[in-house]
């Protein structure tokens, strides 16, 4: 049974997301374990807008610690030039959808939360591919 109950700790972070993709965070809770994230991601010379809705539930019966799993779209503009794997010429525009489950700790002491997620993204129009390499930190501002 998954016990999922006032699983936040606070009701919007703001803050910033490092990994292959860089940028901003804003996850704000709509319910006591709902939540929506927006994310402003660069890489390869241009930028990804994505959109996540997460569940948010207790990890290991810790204080302040949850796990969490979602899914959302993404709509991206990035350059061939920039990007090792497709290494051409073409500027892209893509859409696509996203997967994420990770885990985030509230610090109690200050107003910030430390996330590590991992969330991969299959791009459906533009240039196709499956993108399961990125995971990343993030650290927020909460309140």
């Amino acid at each position: 049974m998954l016990i999922a109950a006032n699983a936040q700790d606070y009701n919007t972070g703001i803050g910033v997301r490092g990994g292959l993709y860089n940028g901003l965070t804003v996850k704000h809770f709509i319910s006591g374990e709902n939540a929506l994230e927006g994310l402003f991601l660069s890489r390869w010379g241009g930028f990804n807008i994505t959109g996540l809705y997460e569940i948010h539930a207790n990890a290991f019966n810790t204080p302040r610690l949850n796990w969490y799993y979602g899914f959302g779209g993404h709509i991206g503009f990035w350059d061939g030039d920039k990007n090792p794997w497709f290494d051409d010429n073409n500027n892209y525009t893509v859409i696509g959808v996203d997967g994420i489950i990770g885990l985030e700790y509230n610090i109690e002491a200050i107003p910030f939360n430390i996330s590590l997620d991992w969330k991969p993204a299959i791009n459906l129009i533009g240039k196709t591919n499956l993108g399961a390499d990125e995971l990343a930190l993030s650290v927020r501002y909460i309140f």
